[in-house]
């Protein structure tokens, strides 16, 4: 299978998935859940979009900042506003094609400041894995915050009248129903890729050796403590965007920080599943805020509302980068020489 085709089929299938999870999470809306959409909807303060903006694209500006830090070792120091224009250009990207974003904002960046792209290409493996632990410690915060809350999760999907050791089974049946999707993925893996298990466990050395080369990696910034803040920073920000979206519609406004560490998580996830997170992001977040009591079409709006701030900052950013980055490079040209 050469990459072209299996470029396509990949994002046919995530796009495929993302629809799905738009009808999926519309289609057992009732009557009285679509006038309480239009009534919320209605009465939504939506003059919160204009902070909730602000912080988005602040988020991103951090975001530029420390990737700047992860360039610098390499012997290059980007400016600001490249850099800015770069991770935007890169976000809309990855609003159409998965990844494409991560190259094509490394391509833009090595084009109009001299550096390697590949060199490049290593600080984001870099950045992402440092996002995949910090995220799994939000996962670990929300738990920690919210004890009780894995049992609600379990109790979403199993009704909570079943016995005790029929919740046990229903568990264990997850468990291996995930464990057996993962070994068929790796099965296909190595179908297609005509590996066998000694290749498969030299991969996996390897992805624990990348992670591990990785982490060890951030010892070696010169501004060490600052990639540390302005990652706290970054995150601060996603948190506070959410916890700020509860104010935006009367029947969230009660929710508090506990709420918006749970909307966080789930709300990666959904970004992570699908291109842009359409779909997937509105249909976590409504999950999630059925869990505390909301009613099923609130509970989607609210996905919705923050879904549409979130992507109306990527095509709003990433489409004035694509016109500013030209015009800003020719004039600093134009002052250099």
């Amino acid at each position: 299978m050469n990459k072209r085709l299996r470029t396509i089929l990949q994002y046919t299938f995530f796009l495929g998935l993302g629809i799905f999870l738009v009808w999926w999470s519309i289609k057992d809306l009732t009557t009285n859940d679509t006038s309480q959409i239009k009534k919320a909807l209605k009465n939504a303060r939506y003059w919160l979009i204009i902070p909730v903006f602000g912080i988005l694209f602040l988020s991103h500006f951090i975001r530029a900042l420390r990737w700047r830090l992860l360039i610098e070792p390499l012997g290059y120091v980007p400016s600001k506003a490249n850099t800015f224009f770069a991770v935007l250009i890169g976000y809309l990207a990855n609003q159409a094609v998965p990844r494409l974003g991560e190259v094509l904002k490394c391509t833009v960046l090595a084009r109009y400041e001299k550096i390697p792209a590949d060199k490049l290409i290593g600080t984001i493996i870099l950045e992402r894995l440092i996002d995949a632990i910090t995220l799994l410690m939000i996962f670990g915060i929300t738990l920690i915050i919210q004890p009780d809350l894995y049992s609600q999760i379990m109790d979403a999907f199993f009704n909570s009248s079943k016995h005790t050791e029929e919740k046990k089974i229903a568990k264990w049946v997850i468990g291996l129903i995930f464990l057996g999707i993962i070994i068929t993925i790796l099965g296909i893996w190595m179908i297609v890729n005509k590996k066998n298990l000694k290749d498969l466990g030299l991969l996996l050395k390897k992805i624990a050796k990348s992670i591990i080369q990785g982490v060890s990696a951030i010892q070696h910034l010169k501004k060490r403590k600052l990639f540390i803040f302005f990652t706290l920073v970054l995150w601060t920000l996603y948190l506070s965007g959410g916890y700020l979206g509860f104010r935006a519609l009367q029947e969230t406004s009660s929710y508090g920080i506990k709420e918006a560490f749970t909307v966080l998580s789930a709300g990666s996830i959904g970004m992570i599943v699908t291109p842009g997170g359409i779909g997937a992001y509105a249909y976590m977040i409504q999950k999630t805020m059925q869990l505390y009591g909301l009613n099923e079409g609130i509970a989607l709006a609210f996905g919705w509302i923050l879904w549409i701030a979130t992507t109306a900052v990527i095509l709003i950013g990433g489409l004035f980068s694509f016109v500013a980055i030209p015009y800003y490079n020719k004039k600093r040209l134009r002052e250099n020489s």
